[in-house]
């Protein structure tokens, strides 16, 4: 099938859709059918009265009769054409300037939509609108019921479940990652690490992992006894006596074994003091080095750079969005059961708390003025488009749906102000 150029095929399936009858048209066919019955009957009365008052000879009062009749005739048949011109061509006859809707259904989209951006999407129009809508309050009151905060929850998940889902996971993990990069890039290492050991000694914390540290050599003493002794026999000269050598092995490991539980056991034992001593020690140095800093901050760059650390931040931002997911989803989750009992208190407090009213109406009247600034031409393209993908017979039929009833009070009013000019007309010209 080919098309003229510059012709667009009329679309068929768009406007079969979206002009497909309802129960409502069907009433409003009915009611279309009984008033053209109507305007036709008085057509056709019309009609009759003046061939009968043609027959009788036209005298006397029967003139007046079928004056009336005449321009009624007139009156009733003009209206007709006008009514059915606007929606096709009377009687099937290709006449100029009729079956206006079909053929000018584009242009009257467009100036539809402009009708309604010009004199429904402004600022006065709106604003006074919303000033008297007192949306604070009835939001409010609202959301004070707790049946309908669950309601604003469960939408409030749903929000947040469909913007999850969307988000691009590599675009979301770059950025993620860029503001890590940042912050750690910002935070010199080497005074961090030098502050967190500040924080162990005044607290203590050291001397709980020296204890740990000597319970460890403890063991790993006890547990190597074997090998300690066989790398003495090892190093020991071949002239020495093997128990010489186990007097001295023996004497050697009590001795480290005594040591260590002496500083276990004694928190003012020496070694701890000179721990502490060292410690601080370090610790000024990892705050005021510069080659300490230095070396802090090689070491940061080297674990930014180790791809562990984007595996770190991968694992960061799905865990958390599958998390979120699987918390907006959940109605028994902590998320919905908190995100319900907020929402009904600022509810609460919406309905009692005349500022808070006004918050929120000053936020509700400005969001919407914002979006009829700087999208309501996008309503009037939307009608104009909408309309232009209906079909022109279909679009006509609709529209004659909604008004042809109405229009045909056009076709009555006609044939009775015909009738009556008619009679004026016979008066004038029974004057003359």
């Amino acid at each position: 099938m080919t098309h003229e150029p510059g012709v667009r095929p009329a679309p068929t399936e768009p406007a079969s859709s979206m002009l497909a009858p309802g129960d409502a048209d069907a009433g409003r066919r009915r009611s279309l059918r009984r008033m053209k019955a109507v305007a036709l009957g008085l057509l056709v009365a019309a009609a009759i009265v003046y061939v009968a008052t043609r027959l009788a000879g036209g005298e006397g009062w029967v003139g007046w009769v079928q004056a009336f009749a005449e321009a009624a005739m007139v009156g009733a048949l003009a209206d007709w054409f006008a009514v059915t011109a606007l929606f096709r061509h009377p009687l099937g006859i290709p006449i100029p300037h009729t079956a206006i809707i079909p053929k000018r259904k584009d242009q009257i989209g467009r100036s539809l939509g402009e009708f309604v951006e010009g004199n429904f999407l402004t600022h006065e129009v709106l604003g006074e609108r919303l000033l008297h809508a007192h949306v604070g309050r009835r939001l409010g009151v609202w959301l004070s019921q707790p049946a309908n905060a669950h309601r604003a929850s469960e939408a409030l998940g749903d929000a947040l479940k469909g913007t999850l889902e969307v988000l691009d996971d590599r675009e979301v993990q770059h950025g993620l990652e860029g503001v890590v990069r940042r912050r750690v890039r910002a935070t010199p290492a080497a005074p961090l690490v030098g502050r967190a050991i500040d924080l162990s000694v005044e607290g203590g914390h050291h001397q709980r992992l020296l204890d740990a540290v000597l319970v460890g050599l403890g063991g790993f003493l006890e547990d190597n006894r074997l090998t300690f002794r066989k790398r003495l026999d090892e190093e020991s000269p071949w002239w020495v006596p093997e128990p010489i050598d186990d007097r001295i092995f023996e004497k050697i490991y009590d001795a480290v074994g005594r040591f260590l539980v002496d500083v276990g056991g004694d928190p003012e034992h020496d070694v701890r003091h000179s721990i502490d001593t060292r410690v601080l020690a370090l610790s000024e140095r990892l705050k005021s080095d510069p080659d300490m800093l230095s070396k802090g901050e090689e070491l940061k760059e080297e674990l930014l750079d180790h791809p562990e650390f984007r595996a770190w931040v991968e694992s960061l931002w799905l865990g958390a969005k599958q998390g979120l997911i699987d918390a907006a989803d959940d109605p028994a989750s902590e998320f919905r059961r908190r995100a319900a009992a907020s929402l009904q208190r600022l509810g609460e407090r919406l309905a009692v708390e005349p500022e808070l009213q006004h918050k929120v109406d000053d936020w509700v009247e400005r969001s919407a003025l914002y979006v009829i600034e700087h999208y309501r031409s996008e309503v009037s393209d939307l009608i104009a488009t909408t309309v232009e993908r209906w079909d022109g017979e279909s679009t006509a039929r609709k529209m004659e749906l909604q008004v042809g009833r109405d229009l045909q009070f056009i076709r009555i009013n006609g044939t009775l102000v015909g009738g009556l000019a008619g009679l004026v007309i016979h008066a004038v010209g029974e004057l003359l």
